[in-house]
């Protein structure tokens, strides 16, 4: 009998398990806070040289702030004032006749920069000037951070298969609190970056552990339920962060508060189950009958443990090696778990590139930054509403590529679509992250039913490490703009296009017991392959 078998038995989608998705869902909120958090405090608002240290000689004498500015800093094409050049010399001649500053020589800004705080009070850019020649710093933060999710993906991956689900979620809670808190108290942009990295590297861990704790406790049947209804904290706090950013405009309280959603998950983390399944894979047959008489009693399924006993449940699962421990190196041992890494890995990578390619460009669209956030995370919500009824239906497969080849085909439109129509391109660009969310969404339901219980965190992890290293390429991709402005559009539509064509390779999983063990996984192709020869011609 398999772990499967029992969690119907005591009820695999009740009282229980919602109370486990609330636990788990007050403290993912900070996962698009932080994930999504460069959007506004990386925002590069509207600036220009700062010219004041010109009047100390008194040569502005007599001349308005507006004339000042004439005088001294050239206009660009479209009538506003250029972002990182100022005149060598006042050029007094213009405020007669202001139409031609193209022969006149310039020099970079001397004084720092001026800059606009209608829409964010201070920023990273604002604050160590991180603009013009130093733009592409401010940029690679999201890079930084998206590192430090790709690590944790991989580490703390690893460390949940070895020593629970539960505490490693606790020691992720404890990292991304307190670097998150010290990336608020930064003093200087190394100290930021190297707090933001393992703010990262701990978000990582709530992400992917709180997942497979989630899917471990759920049945056959209602595991895509489970997934989507705790996949819904994203939604909501993507679209939260739109108004939590619009009332605290000022970098350093911003990131406090995108954190503090951790304090009550750390304070009652002590009420969290661990994982039966895990403990039984790990012969800790005692503690797995302790949790699973609990999610019996508040599911009313008492009578089903009396007549279980802690001994019964050794014979649940039929472990490889009983006292072997797994590691990394065991998704490319065998053929078949090897093409599932690789196949896997690559598909991940593709849906993040696209999915970030879209989510952290809310001012390249056009149109209010924080509309725009607000409007991108309403977006997904249809996207998991359709997924909820039509996983079970059309299965994991199909809605994989579908969401996957529509994104790729919106991002595709959406270049072709003139600069000022901002309305039309944030409506599409919509539109492709509705669809890439819902690709999401099934990837990650995907995933942990493809891998085996002994390396389903390991194996979550390398794929949540590839799909980080994805995220931490997009803001790099974005740069490609300045070669032509439409590329990066064009890249993460082909990415999606690809990650959509390479998901064809995968098997369909919908309704399947999960696989417990490595030979679980390569017994599947021996089964298909049967199945194949017996099938009638």
């Amino acid at each position: 009998m398999k772990f499967d078998d029992v969690l119907p038995e005591v009820n695999g989608f009740g009282p229980f398990q919602f109370r486990l998705i609330l636990a788990l869902m007050i403290p993912r909120l900070i996962l698009p806070f932080q994930f999504l958090l460069n959007n506004f405090i990386a925002f590069i608002p509207s600036h220009h040289c700062n010219v004041s240290a010109l009047d100390d000689g008194g040569i502005f004498r007599g001349l308005s702030s507006e004339e000042r500015l004439i005088v001294s800093i050239p206009v660009q094409d479209d009538g506003s004032l250029s972002s990182c050049q100022m005149f060598a010399e006042p050029q007094y001649h213009l405020l007669l006749n202001s139409s031609n500053t193209t022969a006149l020589p310039t020099v970079l800004c001397q004084d720092g920069w001026v800059f606009d705080a209608s829409t964010m009070k201070s920023t990273l850019a604002t604050e160590w000037d991180l603009v013009c020649e130093r733009k592409r710093v401010n940029k690679t933060t999201a890079t930084i951070f998206f590192l430090g999710v790709m690590l944790g993906a991989a580490v703390l991956g690893y460390l949940s298969d070895r020593f629970g689900r539960k505490s490693m979620l606790l020691v992720s809670y404890l990292i991304t609190t307190i670097f998150g808190f010290g990336s608020a108290l930064s003093s200087n942009y190394a100290m930021f970056a190297v707090m933001r990295f393992f703010a990262g590297f701990g978000s990582s861990g709530v992400n992917v552990i709180s997942v497979v704790l989630c899917i471990e406790w759920a049945d056959i049947k209602r595991r895509s339920s489970v997934l989507i209804l705790l996949s819904m904290d994203w939604s909501l706090g993507s679209s939260l962060l739109g108004a939590l950013a619009y009332l605290v405009n000022d970098w350093r309280y911003l990131i406090a508060a995108s954190t503090s959603p951790l304090l009550p998950g750390i304070i009652y983390w002590w009420w969290l189950p661990e994982s039966s399944r895990w403990l039984i894979s790990q012969g800790k047959v005692n503690r797995a009958y302790f949790y699973l008489n609990k999610c019996a009693k508040v599911n009313r399924r008492e009578q089903f443990m009396n007549d279980l006993k802690p001994e019964g449940l050794s014979k649940i699962i039929v472990v490889e090696k009983e006292k072997r421990k797994y590691s990394v190196l065991d998704l490319l041992r065998t053929p078949r778990m090897r093409r599932l890494t690789v196949i896997c890995g690559a598909v991940w990578f593709g849906v993040a590139s696209s999915y970030y390619g879209i989510s952290l460009n809310v001012a390249g669209f056009g149109g209010n930054i924080y509309v725009t956030q607000l409007i991108y995370g309403f977006s997904e919500i249809p996207a998991k509403v359709f997924c909820f009824f039509s996983l079970n239906k059309l299965g994991r497969k199909f809605n994989q590529i579908g969401g996957l080849l529509l994104t790729g085909l919106c991002l595709f439109c959406n270049m072709l679509i003139p600069p000022d129509m901002a309305a039309c391109r944030t409506a599409v660009a919509a539109l492709g992250k509705m669809f890439s969310e819902g690709a999401f969404t099934v990837l990650y339901l995907y995933t942990t039913e493809l891998y085996p219980t002994v390396l389903r965190q390991n194996g979550f992890g390398c794929c949540s490490f590839l799909c980080r290293l994805g995220v931490a390429v997009s803001p790099l991709v974005a740069l490609l703009e300045e070669v032509w402005v439409g590329l990066p559009r064009l890249t993460f539509s082909i990415m999606a296009l690809g990650a959509g064509l390479l998901t064809m390779l995968l098997p369909e999983t919908n309704n399947a017991h999960l696989p417990e063990t490595i030979e679980d996984v390569e017994r599947a192709k021996s089964s298909e392959s049967t199945s194949n020869k017996d099938a009638p011609p």
